[in-house]
């Protein structure tokens, strides 16, 4: 029996397949057996995220989301069943987390100046003109004939915090129709789908890495790191994945100071402000749509989305970085992993 495995593992092999789409590199890992027809699902795995990219895109003109935004405060529009079942799913994420994830941020984020730039603080009055704007309470939804129209001119959707994960669910999805054993999807590392185990493993182990360690950790560390420099004691924690999904979100990456306050690019809705006091949060579930969305929210609204977030996905493992008593300080909360191993990782986060 053992001899078998060995056997077989050694026929195994690894086809790699990466391409740029929604401004990240998503990369593809399968293993098996035959190496020509991996390489072409990995490939078709890939065009499907561009198809999605191209539907879901904030700033492709054709695009559903782009003529929904530009017209649906006029008429309704009608969208594929895909894109109008994922619209229906981000209504019912908002409203299981109070509004902490909200698709229609775009003017909030235009307004603190992220939608093209690194952001800039605006105005007080920016800022209550953009959150008259933001709400899905103002996206109606009609399942009848797949509709969407906006109860007022300006509303704007922004896929940013759910597009790569709903792209990469579809993309597992195809993986799965192919019957694949052994794979890893991941978009830009940020959200990641693990698809059983690598040979002779028991899990795919994603390496998280503490904030100090971060090149865009915003506060002053004495020699920063590149990631191929990364060593155990850089390690927050190694996150084990089978069959699931992984989603990290963190403040900065797309960011600025303004009085010793990093402000990033994922903005409370219902304050008008960037997230302040958690500094990265970490979710693993059952697929990539709600670990991307759900992260979000708990990055903006800390404990009550998690609470929200045991009610949506009981098994749940997560991880919160808040700010601690200093300004490079912080506490660490997690269910379900445990701080710092020596385990191997496959991804480092």
């Amino acid at each position: 029996m053992h001899r078998s495995l060995t056997l077989l593992n050694h026929l195994m092999v690894t086809v790699r397949a990466a391409r740029m789409a929604m401004a990240t590199r998503f990369e593809v890992v399968l293993n098996g057996e035959k190496e020509s027809w991996l390489q072409s699902v990995a490939e078709e795995v890939l065009d499907e995220i561009e198809k999605m990219e191209a539907k879901l895109s904030l700033y492709n003109p054709a695009s559903q989301i782009a003529r929904t935004n530009h017209q649906a405060a006029v008429s309704p529009v009608k969208l594929d069943p895909l894109v109008f079942g994922l619209l229906q799913r981000c209504k019912t994420l908002s409203e299981k987390t109070n509004g902490a994830f909200d698709i229609t941020m775009g003017p909030l984020i235009k307004c603190w100046g992220f939608m093209k730039g690194t952001g800039e603080c605006p105005s007080e009055d920016a800022i209550a003109r953009a959150m008259n704007l933001v709400g899905m309470q103002h996206v109606h939804l009609d399942p009848t004939d797949y509709t969407v129209r906006f109860d007022k001119e300006g509303i704007m959707l922004d896929l940013g915090a759910v597009g790569k994960g709903y792209a990469l669910e579809v993309a597992s999805e195809i993986l799965l129709d192919f019957e694949i054993k052994s794979g890893i999807i991941h978009g830009g590392t940020s959200t990641i789908s693990a698809i059983g185990t690598p040979p002779e493993d028991d899990a795919w182990h994603i390496a998280l890495i503490k904030p100090e360690s971060d090149p865009a950790f915003p506060y002053y560390v004495e020699e920063k790191k590149t990631q191929t420099e990364y060593q155990s004691q850089d390690l927050l924690t190694v996150v084990p994945l089978v069959d699931q999904s992984l989603s990290v979100s963190a403040i900065w990456g797309k960011s600025f100071q303004s009085d010793k306050r990093t402000l990033g690019h994922v903005i409370d809705g219902r304050t008008g402000q960037p997230a302040q006091g958690h500094w990265i949060a970490g979710l693993v579930c059952g697929n990539t749509t709600d670990s991307d969305a759900l992260s979000t929210a708990m990055l903006v609204d800390g404990f009550e989305a998690i609470n929200a977030i045991q009610s949506i996905h009981p098994q749940a493992r997560w991880l919160l970085v808040n700010q601690g008593q200093s300004e490079s300080d912080y506490d660490v909360h997690l269910k379900g992993l445990t701080l710092k191993s020596d385990e191997p990782p496959h991804i480092k986060a």
